[in-house]
Parts: structure tokens; C-alpha cells; sequence
């Protein structure tokens, strides 16, 4: 078997945990990313940095959490000193590129400073972050965004060649239904979810993303490649063309995840997210049913392309020198817990699935495993670095290596607790509560049996997992859990201690620095 030399990247935009087959969906049938999962190991407990599309990414794009590399949301540019993936692979000769969505923000302040233009080369890495182009393409594009950003979109102009008109074919045709009297019904409302859009489905994005995937393998050929296949589905619009859009019935969903007793709590963050638009509408029994039958059948369609991926891997000889990860960048809530979207912690939100696959000798013995230690999105990074023969930069990267899971050499010190975390200044949810954008902030911590969620200025949330795995109980406030309270109090506040912020400078040298004082001549406090 050859080394490894290639690094496939996929990610699904808003796919939660519990909706494929091999996590125990019993609908939902998903074979190829299952016998992914039958090739490399499933991990049953992965937990995402932020349960928001940006930060999520840039976590991964950086190793680092929310806070530690400054994205806090979808809007938030990435500082331009931060090392993304391409700045660690590069040294491995790796051409990293991405197709599909990276949702990230240009620093376009940090560029001007310093006298770095988009249009050249190192400038378009730079604010894509990282990634050459490919196929960049973050999936919304309504009608006034894209007359804002110049009403360039390529995939647009291939629809147009395929013989779609209009300004905007994303909208019309890939991402709206068509009436009884030949009207559009925009994927945007949620009513129209469980219709079949009006693009063939080998036009679809998801269609067109894995084939742009499979130009990109054949074109890079033999050089060492990292490539980010990021599929804009299943999240929303949620709409998808036939035969998908009418695959799944209410008889096959998961049943709603909620309790009475959750919308009787005198949390005020959590309330005012009950307030959210978006939660309202999610509560409503029939739009949460249109969503699902629209999602599900999204979530399918990816299923089969990646079976075409996947395939032309083997045709080509890559699925043996190529290490391939699926996940996702956050779950959704699909009306689970009273709410829609994301955005707060409960495991319908911040767990998402993670399948990695190593074709390498050392990981035959965990083929098919589950493995159930609590990991992160950003054990991602270094995980790759490892895989490529090289030495993670621990003094950056926050995460950490895979690489002793996928190997049957799991270490005795692995961590007994999962991070997230959360800048919610961009919702209501702030007005709402008339607090600073500072101050809108949460953490959650989450052990083997609690999950505690810390929000600033206000009382924490606590939960049982052991006991109430439903999430259901909130004992942010119970007097007989006020030591359990200041124990994960303890252990959130370590974590956030532990944040890797001396970044131009590892230990090593501190140490060495330390050691020869002595010889440099300074001294310091000498009689």
C-alpha cells in the first residue's frame, strides 16, 4: 500500500449527527459514507468550536478555537496572521485547494496594510483563507448579494451554458420550485421545501460540486493534493430536485426532541432565542415536516455522489495514497428543542458526525471501529500534518492529533472534556436582552456526564447526560448541583487558560531563551 500523500476534505454544511445510517437513522440510508465508516473509524462523539458556519470553519482552517483566531461569526475576517491549512501543508509540497463553501471573510484592512493586492497570487490566498479557489462558491447568493458582488458566480454561467436563463439560475431554477401556472416559489420560504426544484438533478450544486471535485483530482495528478470538497447541502435553502425532493415522508422522520417543561424555563438567553423568527417557525409541526423531507432527501444526494467520488478514487488509484475525512461544520435543530438554525449547545447543534478513513498499514487495526472519546474539530489540522510526515506546532494548534485513534494507540492522557463556544452579538437575541456586543458571549464544557454552558452575565445551564441524555432538565440553578457547577466552572475556566496565544514563539525556545541568559551577560538583580 502507498503512503499516504493526498488529503480529501469533506464537509457538509449543517448535516446533523444522527441523520446518516451508520450513526442509527433508521430511515435515512446512506451506504457509501457507511462503508466509509466501514473502511476507517467513526467517531461517535465529535464536537464542533462554534455551532455557526464561519467560526466552525475557521476552526478547522486553523486548529485554534473561536476566540483564540478571531472569527467569531460569519461576517468576522480572519486575521491575516493567522496559519490556515495550506501554511502547514505547503511544506509538504501539497496543492490545497477548495471547492465548495469556506464561508470565510477576507482581511481586507490586515491586506491593505500590508500592500497586499486580491488580484495577485499570494493575495487570492490570502483572502480565500488559504485555499487556492477552485471552485469557491459559499452557496448564497440571493438576488440583491449577488447585483453586490458583481453578479459574477460560475457556477451561474454554467447553468446559463446548460441552458437556464435568467440573472440569477442559483435562485430561479437551482434553488426554487415552479407552480401549477409556471410561477416561481423560492427555496428561501420554507413552504416550498418539499417541492422539486426546477433544476435536472445532474445540474444541482451538490452534482456540480463533486464533479468540479473529480476535475480538480485529475488535474493535479500525481503532485500531493489537500483538497476541501465543502457541499453547500444539506443546509438552506432546503430544497431539492427530483426524485430527492419526495424520497422521505413524516413516517420516516425522527420524532420532534422537545419538552414542555423547556419552554417553562426562566433562562433569559434561552428564552430570547425561543423569540427567534426562526424558532417560531420551526415549532409549527408543518413547516418543520416540509424542511425534513427536503433535508433528508439532500442529505441522500450527497450520499450518492459521494459514491461517484468515491468510486473514481478507486478507479484512479488514489483511494490508496489518500487519507479522506467526512463531517460537518454544525448540526441544525429541525425544531428539536423549541428552536431552528444553530447556534446554542445542545447535541442537535454543536455534535456533528466525523468518519475518517487512512489507508495506511498502521490503521488496519481500527477499520470499522467506533471509537467513543470525546474529540474536536480542530484534532483535524494536526491530524494532517502528522499523517504528512510532519511535526504539529503545538504551540499554535489547540487541537490534537487523530492520528494515535485511527492507529489502536489511543494515549492514557486523551481529554476527558469537549469545548465550544459562541459570540451571539450578531442576533436579536442581543437587542433582545440589551447587553453589549462584548458581552455576548457562551462556552459550553461537556465531560463523560455533564454538559455546562456558561453565559456572561446571566446563570449557567447544566445538564445530567448520564440521566436526562434528552436534554431536557436544566440544573443551572438546582441548589443540589452547585458543586457540580463550580467543578465544570473549574474545568471551562482551565480550558480557556489553556488558549495557545504566545504563537510566534514555541516552548522550546522560551526555554532556551531562559537557559542562556546567563551567557548573554544581562543580569538582572546581581549585588
Amino acid at each position: 500500500m502507498a503512503k499516504v500523500k493526498n488529503i480529501l476534505f469533506i464537509m457538509a454544511d449543517q448535516l446533523r449527527w444522527d441523520y446518516l445510517s451508520c450513526y442509527g437513522h433508521p430511515y435515512l440510508e446512506t451506504p457509501n459514507i457507511d462503508r466509509l465508516a466501514q473502511k476507517g473509524v467513526r467517531f461517535d462523539r465529535a464536537y464542533v468550536q462554534s455551532p455557526v458556519c464561519g467560526p466552525s470553519r475557521a476552526s478547522c482552517y486553523t486548529g485554534r478555537t473561536t476566540f483564540s483566531h478571531g472569527s467569531t461569526w460569519n461576517q468576522v475576517p480572519l486575521p491575516i496572521g493567522e496559519w490556515t491549512m495550506s501554511d502547514y501543508l505547503k511544506p509538504a509540497g501539497m496543492r490545497t485547494a477548495v471547492v465548495g463553501k469556506t464561508h470565510m471573510t477576507p482581511d481586507k484592512e490586515g491586506m491593505e496594510r500590508l500592500g497586499l493586492k486580491a488580484d495577485t497570487a499570494i493575495g487570492t490566498i490570502m483572502s480565500q483563507p488559504g485555499f487556492e479557489p477552485f471552485e469557491r462558491d459559499d452557496g448564497l447568493h440571493p438576488d440583491a448579494g449577488l447585483r453586490r458582488r458583481g453578479g459574477k458566480l460560475a457556477y451561474n454561467d454554467w447553468l446559463r451554458e446548460q441552458g437556464y436563463d435568467g440573472e440569477n439560475p442559483w435562485h430561479t431554477w437551482a434553488n426554487s420550485a415552479e407552480g401549477p401556472d409556471g410561477e416561481i416559489l423560492s427555496g428561501w420560504h420554507l413552504r416550498n421545501s418539499h417541492l422539486p426544484a426546477r433544476v435536472a438533478e445532474p445540474h444541482s450544486e451538490t452534482a456540480y460540486m463533486t464533479d468540479r471535485a473529480m476535475e480538480f483530482i485529475a488535474e493535479t495528478g500525481d503532485q500531493p493534493w489537500c483538497l476541501h470538497l465543502s457541499y453547500i447541502k444539506p443546509h438552506w435553502p432546503y430544497i431539492a430536485p427530483a426524485p430527492y425532493h419526495d424520497m422521505y415522508d413524516r413516517n420516516q422522520f425522527l420524532p420532534v426532541h422537545r419538552s414542555q417543561k423547556e419552554r417553562e424555563t426562566s433562562h433569559p438567553v434561552i428564552q430570547a432565542f425561543y423569540e427567534e423568527a426562526v424558532s417560531k417557525t420551526f415549532s409549527d409541526r408543518e413547516a418543520r415536516e416540509r424542511v425534513i423531507t427536503g433535508y433528508m432527501g439532500l442529505v441522500k444526494q450527497i450520499d450518492d455522489h459521494l459514491g461517484r467520488l468515491f468510486a473514481h478514487l478507486e478507479e484512479s488509484g488514489r483511494m490508496n495514497d489518500t487519507i479522506i475525512v467526512f463531517t460537518s461544520d454544525h448540526g441544525d435543530y429541525l425544531g428539536d428543542h423549541w428552536m431552528g438554525e444553530k447556534e446554542l449547545f445542545h447535541e442537535a447543534s454543536v455534535r456533528v458526525p466525523l468518519i475518517i478513513y487512512d489507508p495506511c498499514e498502521a490503521a488496519d487495526s481500527t477499520r470499522g471501529q467506533v471509537e467513543t472519546r470525546l474529540v474536536e474539530a480542530i484534532d483535524l489540522l494536526p491530524t494532517f500534518i502528522e499523517t504528512m510526515g510532519m511535526e504539529p506546532p503545538y504551540h499554535r494548534l489547540e487541537g490534537r492529533s487523530l492520528s494515535p485513534l485511527l492507529h489502536g494507540k489511543a494515549p492514557d492522557d486523551w481529554r476527558k472534556a469537549a469545548f465550544s463556544e459562541i459570540d451571539y452579538a450578531f442576533y436579536n437575541v442581543r437587542e433582545a436582552l440589551d447587553i453589549p456586543a462584548s458581552k455576548a458571549r457562551a462556552y459550553m464544557i461537556r465531560t463523560e456526564q455533564w454538559k455546562y454552558v456558561y453565559f456572561k452575565g446571566f446563570q449557567p445551564q447544566l445538564f445530567d447526560l448520564e440521566n436526562d441524555p434528552d436534554e431536557f432538565d436544566d440544573l443551572g440553578t438546582s441548589p443540589d448541583h452547585q458543586d457540580i457547577r463550580a467543578d465544570m466552572q473549574d474545568l471551562l475556566l482551565d480550558r480557556l487558560t489553556d488558549r495557545k496565544n504566545r504563537v510566534t514563539q514555541t516552548d522550546e525556545a522560551v526555554l532556551k531563551i531562559r537557559a542562556g541568559e546567563g551567557s548573554s551577560g544581562i543580569m538582572i538583580g546581581v549585588w
